[in-house]
């Protein structure tokens, strides 16, 4: 059986879709497909279906569902080589083998198929071992794969009820922390041109995510972007004041402390460099430079910076041999205001 919630609900055996249209057994499916090989008791299904309380005759209601499933995997087991199993299995599947009565629930057994859900949380799992190890180019590659498996949003078109609505929200939170460590590899990689084509879109999206917007304004700051890096602060700054009355936390004043000291740093360098008639300043070229191959690539002449977020597995910037003493008064800006910055 292949099951597919990271976007609208599929599910098929034998590549017949057994997704009811009806929204209650739908439902009823969602939820026994997100526990998919656990058994869901039959309480929880009475509430994912009646959140306000069951009604008089909720059980037999709801094996009224259970039938119904039953009956389209029934169908779908005769459609595909006549209820001959797929997929490894050996002896012939029925529909109570497939969506079993248990006491006290039922438990939908998907058999050797797909679960987008598990592609997912391997393919992020492998991501996160690579950040922890600083193979950054393994990290956006598998990262990059879980984050290709959505197609929208979890369980679209299905009727939420507490359950699922506690799932959806916990599938939301995974997606956003592989979001925030892919763009961290991408960043670590040199990649910081290339993703601000997505970043600002990201961004606005999760207005309130500061790891998000941090990891957007270390993109403009590297392709000297300084005063929309700056805004970016000021825009996560009035929607924290109009909907929590909070301020940035701690690591985003930092960043938008480093980012107010390279500026100034980089525009006294250029005040000096056009007096001497010669270089574009401390930190590189004028916004908006075209920078060679290599310099794209590393973001030569311009400080990385890496966010540390709570909770979320980071690489720290790794010292680069070979520095200017220009670059090394750019780390000394970065250390003192809490920030890692290397070139």
């Amino acid at each position: 059986m292949d099951v597919h919630v990271l976007g609208g609900l599929t599910v098929r055996e034998g590549g017949v879709s057994i997704t009811p249209t009806a929204a209650a057994p739908r439902q009823v499916l969602a939820l026994l497909a997100a526990f998919a090989g656990q058994v869901v008791p039959v309480t929880v299904l009475t509430e994912e279906l009646w959140p306000s309380g069951a009604p008089r005759g909720a059980r037999t209601e709801l094996a009224t569902h259970i039938a119904e499933l039953r009956a389209l995997i029934a169908r779908a087991l005769h459609e595909s080589e006549d209820g001959e199993a797929t997929g490894g299995w050996t002896e012939r599947r029925t529909a109570d083998a497939v969506l079993v009565s248990l006491p006290g629930g039922y438990r939908l057994d998907t058999g050797v198929g797909v679960h987008d859900i598990g592609q997912f949380e391997r393919a992020a799992g492998a991501g996160y071992r690579a950040m922890d190890t600083g193979d950054l180019g393994r990290a956006s590659l598998r990262l990059g794969e879980a984050l290709a498996l959505w197609r929208g949003e979890p369980y679209a078109g299905v009727a939420a009820g507490p359950c699922l609505r506690r799932e959806i929200e916990r599938l939301e939170t995974a997606r956003l922390s592989v979001l925030d460590q892919w763009v961290e590899a991408q960043l670590g990689l040199g990649r910081h041109e290339e993703i601000l084509s997505e970043l600002p879109g990201l961004a606005a999206r999760y207005a309130t995510n500061e790891p998000l917007q941090a990891h957007l304004m270390v993109a403009l700051l590297r392709c000297g972007r300084h005063e929309e890096a700056l805004a970016v602060y000021e825009r996560l700054r009035t929607v924290l004041q109009r909907e929590s009355g909070m301020e940035p936390s701690a690591r985003l004043r930092r960043l938008q402390h480093s980012v107010l000291a390279v500026r100034h740093t980089r525009v006294g360098a250029g005040s000096g460099a056009s007096r001497a008639g010669g270089s574009a300043g401390l930190f590189g070229a004028a916004p908006g430079y075209a920078p060679g191959a290599a310099g794209s690539a590393r973001g030569e002449g311009v400080p990385t910076v890496t966010w540390y977020g709570s909770a979320l597995p980071r690489v720290p910037a790794q010292p680069q041999p070979g520095r200017t003493d220009a670059a090394a008064g750019g780390a000394a800006v970065g250390a003192a205001t809490g920030v890692a910055m290397a070139v």
